[in-house]
C-alpha cells in the first residue's frame, strides 16, 4: 500500500504562511500605508489629477468617514421622446371624448355598409340621427381646423441648458513644492505660497515622527481627528502584536500641487510627495530588530491637508499611487 510523508508538505506550508505573514506586517508599516484614508471634502471620491512626482493612477480613498453620494433612482416610467409633445387623441380625452369616438364610428361602419352614416335609424331616432350627423361633422370640421392652424405656428427653439465652464480642466501643470504659484484655477482656488510648501514638508516629518513615537497627542496637532482615529488602530494593532513601528530620517524628495479648492471656510491642498525614509518593526520589550524593512527606500504618496481660514495646515487624507 503506498504511503504518503506529509511532513515536507506541511513544513513547506508553515514556511510559506510564516513569510506570508511578515510580509502583511510590514506592509501595514508607517502610518497610513497600503490603503487610503482620510477626507478630501467633497472631491474625496474623486482621483485628484497626476502630476510629475505621481503621473500614475492615485488609488482611491478606501476608509473614510465621508459618505459617497447615493446615485439618482432611476424613473421607472420611460421618459417621452425628446421633442415629442403628449398630445390627446383626436376627440379628446374623458368620457366624451370616447362617446365621440364611439358615434363617429359607428357613422362609419353605417356609411361602409351602404345605410348611411345613421341609416340604421328610424322615426325618432332618425331625427335625432341627423342632428347628430350635423353635430359631429361641424366637430370634426374645427379639430381638423384647430389642428392645421396648430401644425402652421413654428416650434419653439430648444437645446441643452448651457454647462458651466470648468476653469480648472485648462490649469497649467503642476510645480514644485518650492514654487511660490499654485497649479489650479478657478473660482474656488485656494493660492498656496511658499509658506504653505514649508508647511507640507515640516508636517511630513513631525507626523511620522510623532507616529514612531506612538505620541497620539503629537498627532492630534498635526492630523485630523478622523486620521488620528486611524493612526491610533493602528499603533493598538502594533502594540498587540507585541512591535513598534520606527520611522526615522524623512526627507521629501519631491513634492507638487495636484489642487487647491474652498469649501466654505475650509481649504483644500493636496499635493503629492516623494521622500525616503527608513522604517523597519522592532520588539516592542527588546527593541530587536523583527523587520528591517528595506533599508532606505523611497515612497511616493499624495497627502491632502486643510485648514479653517487663517488656521494651521493639518493632514486630512492619505492616499497611495499605483
Amino acid at each position: 500500500m503506498l504511503r504518503f510523508n506529509l511532513r515536507p508538505l506541511a513544513a513547506t506550508l508553515a514556511i510559506a504562511m510564516a513569510l506570508a505573514f511578515g510580509a502583511a506586517t510590514y506592509a501595514e508599516a508607517r502610518g497610513g500605508r497600503g490603503f487610503g484614508i482620510g477626507s478630501r471634502g467633497t472631491r474625496t471620491f474623486q482621483a485628484p489629477p497626476p502630476t510629475r512626482t505621481a503621473p500614475g493612477v492615485t488609488r482611491p480613498v478606501e476608509r473614510s468617514v465621508t459618505q459617497p453620494a447615493a446615485p439618482q433612482r432611476a424613473n421607472t416610467a420611460p421618459a417621452p421622446a425628446r421633442g415629442a409633445v403628449n398630445r390627446p387623441g383626436l376627440f379628446g380625452g374623458g368620457v366624451l371624448g370616447g362617446l365621440a369616438a364611439g358615434f363617429l364610428g359607428a357613422g362609419l361602419l353605417g356609411l361602409l355598409f351602404g345605410h348611411g352614416l345613421f341609416g340604421g335609424l328610424t322615426g325618432f331616432a332618425s331625427v335625432l340621427g341627423f342632428l347628430l350627423q350635423i353635430g359631429l361633422l361641424a366637430f370634426v370640421g374645427v379639430l381638423l381646423f384647430r389642428m392645421w392652424q396648430g401644425r402652421r405656428q413654428p416650434a419653439l427653439a430648444g437645446g441643452p441648458p448651457l454647462r458651466d465652464t470648468d476653469l480648472n480642466r485648462d490649469a497649467p501643470g503642476p510645480l514644485p513644492m518650492s514654487a511660490g504659484a499654485a497649479s489650479t484655477t478657478g473660482l474656488d482656488f485656494v493660492d498656496i505660497t511658499p509658506a504653505d510648501f514649508d508647511a507640507f514638508e515640516r508636517l511630513l516629518g513631525e507626523i511620522q515622527a510623532a507616529y514612531s513615537a506612538e505620541d497620539l497627542n503629537a498627532l492630534r496637532m498635526r492630523v485630523t481627528p478622523e486620521v488620528l482615529s486611524y493612526f491610533a488602530e493602528e499603533l493598538a494593532d502594533n502594540a498587540s502584536r507585541g512591535v513598534t513601528n520606527e520611522v526615522r530620517d524623512v526627507k521629501l524628495e519631491q513634492g507638487d500641487l495636484a489642487e487647491s479648492w474652498r469649501e466654505g471656510d475650509t481649504d483644500y491642498a493636496t499635493v503629492a510627495m516623494r521622500y525616503s525614509l527608513v522604517d523597519r518593526l522592532l520588539d516592542r520589550a527588546t527593541g530587536r530588530v523583527v523587520d528591517p524593512g528595506n533599508g532606505r527606500e523611497d515612497v511616493t504618496e499624495v497627502w491632502t491637508f486643510r485648514r479653517v481660514r487663517n488656521g494651521p495646515w493639518m493632514l486630512s487624507a492619505i492616499q497611495q499611487v499605483a
